[in-house]
C-alpha cells in the first residue's frame, strides 16, 4: 500500500495530525495505523484535561495561545453531517502556586507571558486568600492565577478530532508497525502486524509512551518513557468557592469535573514503565494529605474512584520532541515527550506536524527548539518552575 502519510498512533496527537492533514490537502491518503481503536491503554482518555498558557517558554505559550481558542471552536470545527462534539470547555482559570524561593522565577514566567498576552495576574498570600478563600496560603511565596484558561474532555476531544479526520478521508487501521525499514535517509516501508507493508511517503510517528521503541527501529535514541500517574475523584460536602485549576507546588494538580472534583499527585521518581494496576490506597496515603493541606474544608471528602494513566516523559527536558532528524532520517517526523501536555498542544502540533509534511517547514509557528537535533546534542531545553 502506497500513501502519502503514515501515522503510527491515533491518539490525539496523530488524530490532530491527521485532521490537519486531510483538510489542508484533501485527497491525498492518510492511513492512522491504532492498535487500540477503544483507547484503554491511551495516554489521551486519561488524561487531567487542564488546558493553560502558564508556560515559560515561549513556544509552550504560544502553543497555548493558539490551542485554547481552537478548543472554545471545536464543536464547530469537528462537526460530522451537522452533528457537533460536546468536549466540556471550561474556562475557570488555571493556578500555579509557588514557594518563597520560587517567587523571582514565577515573576519571570508571568512577565514573558504577559508579553505574548497572556492574562495573569501575581498574587501573594494574602491577594491569593481574598481570591480564593477557601485556599491555605501560610506556606506558598506566591501564585500566578490566568483566569482564561481552563479544562476540557480528553476523550471528547480525542473523538472529534478523530471522527473529523475520518470524515475528510483519513484511513484509521486496527494494527500496529512491528518493522520500520529505512535507507538513504527516508523510511521506506512499514510492516504491520499482519503482515501488510505500507510504502508512505512521510511517517508521523505519534505513538505516545510506545515512541522510543519506534524510533530506536530508524536508529533514533528516544529519551521518552512511560511514567505510571494515579488520577482520582472525589466529592466535597463542605461549601466551597469556584476554584481554578490548582498546581500546587507539592506536586497536586485539581480542578472541578462535574458533582466534584479530579486530580492527582504525581509521583516523578517512580519506576519507568507501563503500569496498569491501580494502588487503590494511593489516594488516602498521597493525595488526600495533599488535597487538605491545601484546601482544609476539603479534610472530609467523600472518595470515588481512581484509575492509572501514563505520561509519556521527556527525561532530557520534559518538553516535546518534534520533527526529523536532519541528514539522517528526512521523512520521519517525531512527536513525543510531552510529559503529560499533549493534550492542550494537539491543534498547534498537528498543525505543525502538518507542515513539515506539506511543506517541509514550519509556517506559523517556528517550533526549531523543540525539535530532535538536541537530543543526540545533549542540549536541553526545560521549562522554568513548571512542570
Amino acid at each position: 500500500m502506497r500513501v502519502d502519510c503514515l501515522i503510527i498512533g491515533g491518539g490525539v496527537i496523530g488524530s490532530a495530525a491527521a485532521w490537519w492533514l486531510t483538510r489542508q490537502q484533501p485527497g491525498g491518503r492518510v492511513v492512522v495505523v491504532e492498535p487500540d481503536p477503544l483507547y484503554r491503554q491511551a495516554a489521551s482518555p486519561k488524561a487531567s484535561g487542564g488546558v493553560r498558557r502558564l508556560f515559560s517558554r515561549a513556544e509552550n505559550i504560544e502553543m497555548s495561545n493558539f490551542s485554547i481558542p481552537f478548543y472554545r471552536d471545536f464543536n464547530r470545527l469537528m462537526a460530522v453531517d451537522g452533528e457537533a462534539p460536546e468536549i466540556g470547555f471550561k474556562q475557570q482559570g488555571y493556578l500555579f502556586i509557588m514557594p518563597p524561593e520560587g517567587v523571582a522565577i514565577l515573576e519571570g514566567n508571568a512577565r514573558l507571558q504577559r508579553s505574548l498576552g497572556v492574562q495573569v495576574d501575581v498574587l501573594d498570600g494574602p491577594a491569593l486568600r481574598r481570591r480564593f478563600p477557601s485556599l491555605h496560603v501560610a506556606d506558598i511565596g506566591a501564585a500566578a492565577h490566568s483566569p482564561e484558561d481552563g479544562c476540557l474532555d480528553p476523550n471528547a476531544a480525542l473523538q472529534g478530532f478523530r471522527r473529523k479526520a475520518r470524515a475528510q478521508g483519513a484511513e484509521y487501521l486496527q494494527d500496529r508497525v512491528v518493522a520500520l525499514e529505512a535507507s538513504g535517509g527516508q523510511v521506506r516501508a512499514a510492516t504491520l502486524a499482519s503482515g501488510q507493508v505500507i510504502q508512505p511517503q512521510h511517517v508521523i510517528c505519534a505513538a505516545g509512551t510506545w515512541n522510543a521503541g519506534l524510533a530506536a527501529m530508524v536508529g533514533m535514541p528516544l529519551p521518552v518513557e512511560p511514567m505510571q500517574r494515579h488520577d482520582h475523584y472525589w466529592e466535597c460536602p463542605a461549601g466551597i468557592e469556584p476554584l481554578p485549576f490548582i498546581k500546587d507546588l507539592n506536586g497536586l494538580g485539581m480542578h472541578s469535573w462535574d458533582q466534584g472534583f479530579t486530580g492527582s499527585l504525581v509521583d516523578f521518581n517512580i519506576a519507568a514503565g507501563h503500569n496498569w494496576q491501580v494502588d487503590h490506597g494511593y489516594f488516602q496515603r498521597v493525595t488526600w494529605p495533599a488535597i487538605a493541606h491545601r484546601i482544609p474544608r476539603m479534610a472530609e471528602l467523600k472518595e470515588g474512584q481512581s484509575w492509572v494513566g501514563h505520561y509519556d516523559r521527556n527525561t532530557l527536558d520534559g518538553n516535546m520532541i518534534l520533527g526529523n532528524w536532519p541528514g539522517r532520517v528526512e521523512n520521519f517526523h517525531i512527536a513525543a515527550g510531552f510529559t503529560g501536555h499533549g493534550l492542550m498542544h494537539a491543534p498547534a502540533v498537528g498543525r505543525a506536524l502538518a507542515e513539515l509534511v506539506l511543506h517541509g517547514r514550519y509556517e506559523t509557528l517556528d517550533l526549531s527548539r523543540m525539535g530532535y537535533a538536541r537530543v543526540p546534542d545533549n542540549k536541553p531545553y526545560p521549562e522554568l518552575g513548571i512542570r
